[in-house]
């Protein structure tokens, strides 16, 4: 546990055990964490609750799990960047890309998403397990509405990488 030291020129340096808020969040008055700090800890959450959904996927596969990339670009945007960086997360995780696609809606809701549809739809077939996006913005920015991907995943069996982490999106 980190400590806060007195500076060593005043008359009492003592050590006493820093009790703020963990990993750098700044507290508000009354103690509560910053928006940032739950932010912070809600995308903990997140990233934890898709890495045992994902786990979980590979474990019920032999060999390497069948993987589709996903991405999400806005109307006229070139979705080859952020494939690349799906497509690299895949090879490095060692999985089997079978198919590649993107949708170019903008950030909308995913179930209004016609490719994200398709390969939820995939997955639930056992056609694939794994969905490989460049970070979790390409499910959705908010919390409740990536949480619900996360968990229609999960439900069909499968999971989802991300070259990002939650934490870093």
């Amino acid at each position: 546990m980190p400590t806060i030291q007195s500076h060593p020129l005043r008359e009492a340096s003592v050590q006493a055990p820093y009790s703020g808020p963990a990993r750098g969040g700044k507290s508000t008055a009354g103690g509560r964490p910053s928006s940032q700090a739950r932010r912070r800890s809600a995308g903990e959450q997140l990233r934890s609750l898709r890495q045992t959904y994902l786990a979980a996927a590979a474990h019920q596969r032999e060999g390497h799990p069948r993987a589709a990339l996903y991405v999400l670009v806005g109307p006229g945007q070139d979705p080859a960047a952020r494939l690349a960086i799906a497509q690299a997360h895949a090879a490095q995780q060692g999985l089997s890309v079978v198919t590649r696609t993107f949708d170019t809606t903008g950030p909308t809701d995913p179930s209004t998403r016609p490719q994200l549809a398709r390969l939820l739809s995939t997955v639930q077939r056992g056609e694939i397990h794994v969905i490989v996006a460049a970070s979790r913005i390409d499910v959705s920015a908010y919390d409740d509405q990536y949480q619900h991907v996360l968990h229609q995943l999960h439900a069909q069996g499968g999971g989802l990488a991300l070259a990002r982490d939650e934490s870093s999106s």
